[in-house]
């Protein structure tokens, strides 16, 4: 590597220019659907939090978010080489995520989490009763597949969604309140989840070519494939049909029917066309 040349102000500058900013994001909360009066949407809305409120109102109350992170467990082996302890990932563990919220002067923000977390330990009886006791719901009643974090950008065009799977809230914190220094009220919660989806998951997304953060289909070769060269892009470079597959091995024996990109991928002519844009190849 040689070294390094000095380099003026205005190389930098637009990379600093086009930083993320923290303050734009947005939370959206989707409860798991039950059918009948015992649900957990049913159970939010006889405590006054209506469905409305969970899709539209308590994202927006959410004050402070974080955007999901995980960890690798791994395992040493030694003995494989001389002196040399090696690491390997055998596990992802998802951290739960801490969201804040704004309390409103109707406190559904604070009901919101109170209730779900009372729904979760099997609120069926009546709380006030000396002999109450818990009989917790089944899982795929109380978690969340659908909540999503979405942080993006000023003018709206670029962003990056976190789809949650299996999210509950873990613990609800204390709230402190005072005399002194009125300030607005704010509730936290740490949530948990099974684990989380970089990109968007929707089936529009998916239709679009666009899920997962995927970039492919864009007719750009250098986003969809490296270094694939111009001349495979060609819709004549790969014969699909068996017929043809069989005359041309026929009167080219010695053609070989396996292509190679320069990436190291190998490609036969039995594989489906590969759609790039709108061209088939």
């Amino acid at each position: 590597m040689p070294a390094p040349r000095p380099r003026s102000i205005s190389d930098f500058l637009p990379r600093f220019q086009n930083v993320s900013q923290s303050s734009h994001y947005i939370v959206k909360f989707a409860l798991p659907y039950n059918d009948g009066t015992d649900g957990l949407r049913a159970f939010l809305r006889r405590k006054g939090v209506n469905d409305r409120f969970v899709v539209e109102d308590a994202g927006l109350l959410c004050s402070d978010a974080v955007l999901p992170g995980s960890a690798l467990q791994s395992v040493n082996t030694a003995g494989d080489f001389q002196g040399v302890i090696e690491r390997f990932a055998h596990t992802r563990n998802f951290t739960a995520i801490q969201l804040e919220f704004y309390v409103d002067n109707e406190y559904k923000s604070m009901k919101f989490l109170e209730h779900w977390m009372e729904y979760i330990t099997g609120a069926i009886t009546d709380t006030t009763k000396d002999n109450y006791h818990y009989e917790l719901h089944y899982p795929q009643e109380y978690k969340s597949n659908e909540t999503r974090i979405v942080k993006f950008e000023r003018d709206y065009n670029r962003f990056l969604e976190y789809r949650f799977v299996g999210l509950f809230p873990l613990a609800l914190n204390s709230t402190r309140v005072s005399y002194q220094g009125s300030t607005v009220l704010k509730a936290s919660a740490s949530f948990s989840y099974d684990r989380y989806i970089c990109g968007e998951s929707s089936s529009l997304s998916r239709d679009l070519g666009r899920a997962l953060n995927e970039i492919f289909g864009t007719t750009n070769p250098v986003k969809d494939g490296g270094s694939i060269k111009q001349e495979f892009l060609n819709p004549n470079a790969f014969n699909t049909s068996e017929s043809n597959n069989t005359s041309t091995s026929n009167n080219n024996s010695n053609n070989s029917s396996d292509t190679l990109i320069s990436s190291g991928s190998r490609v036969t002519n039995s594989f489906a066309p590969i759609e790039i844009g709108s061209r088939i190849i």
